[in-house]
Formats: structure tokens, sequence, C-alpha cells
């Protein structure tokens, strides 16, 4: 996870650095003083505890503007009283922190606020980026039903739809971004493991009623692929 602290209180700074290098040393952590420089870095950041009463710009002031950035990064004000709350929530606080701090306190809210950080995480990791012509767009991975290569380029099919996404790309780059819950069970096929409904020795069926090619080179390693797919996703196996 990468979170960062914004404040120019060192003992305050201090304090929190080594609360989560204590509890979470896995955490990934970036110190800026003002919120200019948070700004100026230019980074997503998954959670940052932002002082309120910063020289220059205040945390209020760089929170609307980093929102406009990066609108679904948590958010966690520190502030000496609780003056500002009202303001805090008005740009999507998650949690609103009076100091002095205590370590119970910071790394409950912390937790909670680093559960927060990975739900949105995981809902950013669903959506792709794709480019077809002089546009660009995003897919939800799960509307996709599969892919075919087209030479040059490949063909989307997504779920309910009879319109083909046609764009340039490869598959070998495709399989990479989409990750895990597709399997590339052909030269020419990428299938999304949720919507198989039936297969044999050379092809796979999918929702719908569509059948795609099964390389018998990959079918061994399809099936244990899918049957341990399909029983992480809670499915019973007979």
């Amino acid at each position: 996870m990468e979170a960062a602290i914004v404040g120019d209180e060192q003992f305050t700074q201090k304090k929190i650095c080594s609360y989560i290098r204590n509890h979470r040393p896995d955490c990934r952590l970036e110190i800026f003083s003002t919120g200019e420089e948070l700004l100026a870095a230019g980074k997503r950041f998954d959670l940052i505890f932002l002082d309120i009463q910063l020289k220059g710009q205040n945390g209020i002031e760089t929170a609307r503007i980093y929102r406009g950035q990066q609108e679904d990064t948590v958010l966690v004000f520190l502030a000496d009283t609780q003056e500002y709350v009202l303001e805090a929530f008005d740009v999507s606080a998650f949690h609103y922190l009076v100091k002095p701090i205590e370590e119970r306190k910071f790394m409950e809210v912390f937790e909670r606020a680093a559960n927060e950080a990975k739900r949105h995480r995981g809902q950013r990791e669903e959506i792709i980026l794709v480019r077809e012509k002089n546009r660009s767009f995003t897919i939800d991975k799960n509307d996709i039903l599969f892919i075919e290569n087209r030479g040059k380029k490949v063909e989307i099919h997504t779920i309910g739809s009879q319109e083909l996404i046609e764009i340039y790309a490869t598959m070998e780059e495709l399989t990479r971004k989409l990750g895990e819950g597709f399997y590339r069970c052909h030269r020419g096929y990428l299938v999304n493991m949720a919507y198989i409904t039936e297969y044999d020795s050379d092809s796979i069926t999918l929702s719908g009623g569509e059948t795609v090619c099964l390389s018998k080179k990959k079918h061994g390693e399809f099936v244990k692929l899918y049957m341990y797919y399909h029983q992480k996703e809670g499915g019973n196996v007979v």
C-alpha cells in the first residue's frame, strides 16, 4: 500500500511514521511538509494523512485539488481542534483525528482506512483502459466474455452485447492486463473463467452458447487451473 503523511510538525510526523512502521512495515510511506509538495509529486496514494493547519495552502484546499486528480484516495485529516470537521467531510474525509494522537486510536483508524483503500484499489483493478482508433475508453473486466485474436487486432466479446470491440493490441498484452481469472486456452483465444459452462478435450463453451478452441497441449493445465478457480470462488466440483 502507498501512503503519505503531509504535515510540518516534525514531532507528529515522527510519531505517525513510528506507529505505521512498527505495525505495518509493508506500507510504503512518503513524507511531505506542505500541500504544494504533495500536489507537485503528482502521485496516486492509497491513503493520505493530511494535517489541516499547514503553512501556505491548508489541508482542506490541498484536499480539494487532490480530489480532482485522485478521487478515490482515502483521506484522514489531522488537526489541533474539532473546528474543521464539517469542512473535512465536505471533501469526503474518511476520518478526522485530533492531536495529540494516541497509538491505539491511530492504529484503529489506520487499519479501517487501509481496508477501505484496499477496496478502492480492487475496484480500480477491475477496469482496463483500451484504445480504439482515435478514442480511449474503459471496460469492466467482469463484462468480458472472451477475446479473439485477429492478427494485429483483437476482438473483445462482452456479455449481453452484440457489438464487438475491435482494438489494436496483442493477446500477450491483454493476458497480462486481465490477470487472474482469465486463461489463454489457445493462441487465438483468451477466456473469462467466470463464464465457462462446459468444456471437453478441444473446446470450451461459454455463457450464451459461444464456443472457443482449447489447445490439446493446454488441456491438462486448463483443467487444473479451472478447478482451482472454481473452488476458490466457492463452487462445487463433482
